[in-house]
């Protein structure tokens, strides 16, 4: 079984890394060339207790492990990782060489918690994102972000007053936002593999319940497709938003209504009889999300049809 190391400070992060000690105690950039030492986390499972936004080099040798997939770090690409997320790499970073690019924003959750985005940070669903379908930048999407991460730099690292930790959280959302306009772009550039999985995840819904699944399993979550379709919840939703305006679970509801419709009007079965053939577990659930989608009963949609 893999020793598991918990990162549950900036000090500690720069601690195992052979790092100085951190110029401020919740926020911290740290340049993979700098990194004196990392056999910490080599082969070792780390379950990481701070936000953190890296951009990964072509030159940095091995793989990094989360979630269900690995990434190599072949390409260079941002990959966001929020608190409790667990990671391995393996391999090794030719340590003391200039050459060696890429970095790591860590920030703290007590960072953000009295700020709105501390609020909102949820919203920044990529951090729940896979390992695969991390963001691709281009080398001038590259610079503006790197920009405004030398603003937080420059905040954190001169004599602190009462603006500091605000522009720093402000400077930190300013990066966050420019990253969900470079995922709309990158949704956008792959519109034909996005069409793909929208087809897949149409087949899917369609298949389960041709297959009864639905006796053993209930009503289709966005977990359970998300996992067939080999990607992460948030990912699936924002994928499917981005084509065709509504969420995963919005799909679901809808396919599940129509097949509802279906056998309200084709059937002599009775409204909790439908609804256990569907995968509900009660019926007064089926109707409460019947009438949410379509304003009527399942009871009162059939005699009115």
């Amino acid at each position: 079984m893999a020793t598991t190391v918990i990162i549950d400070s900036i000090s500690q992060a720069h601690e195992a890394l052979g790092l100085p000690k951190p110029q401020h105690p919740l926020v911290s950039m740290v340049y993979f060339k700098d990194i004196q030492h990392a056999s910490a986390f080599y082969g070792v499972r780390v379950i990481n207790n701070l936000y953190q936004v890296m951009l990964k080099s072509s030159n940095l040798l091995g793989t990094l492990h989360y979630g269900r997939n690995s990434y190599d770090f072949q390409e260079g690409t941002l990959v966001f990782m929020a608190p409790g997320q667990r990671s391995e790499f393996d391999g090794e970073i030719e340590l003391g060489k200039e050459a060696i690019e890429g970095w790591s924003l860590a920030f703290h959750p007590d960072l953000i918690r009295k700020y709105d985005l501390g609020e909102k940070i949820a919203n920044y669903s990529f951090f729940s994102y896979e390992a695969n379908e991390a963001l691709h930048v281009s080398e001038e999407e590259k610079h503006t972000i790197e920009g405004i991460i030398d603003k937080i730099i420059k905040e954190y690292s001169q004599n602190l007053d009462q603006h500091s930790h605000h522009l720093i959280v402000a400077n930190i959302q300013l990066l966050l936002d420019y990253c969900i306009r470079f995922y709309d772009r990158q949704f956008y550039t792959r519109a034909t593999v996005n069409h793909d999985v929208v087809a897949k995840f149409e087949r899917l819904l369609k298949g389960y319940y041709e297959t009864h699944k639905m006796h053993d399993l209930g009503v289709p979550t966005v977990q359970y497709c998300a996992e067939e379709l080999s990607l992460s919840s948030n990912y699936l939703s924002d994928l499917l938003k981005k084509e065709t305006g509504k969420s995963t679970q919005e799909h679901i509801h809808l396919f599940v209504i129509e097949k509802a419709k279906n056998s309200l009007l084709s059937s002599t079965r009775t409204v909790s009889e439908i609804a256990y053939s569907l995968g509900f577990d009660y019926p007064q659930h089926f109707s409460s999300l019947f009438k949410s989608k379509t304003g009527f009963s399942p009871r009162d949609y059939r005699n009115l049809n």
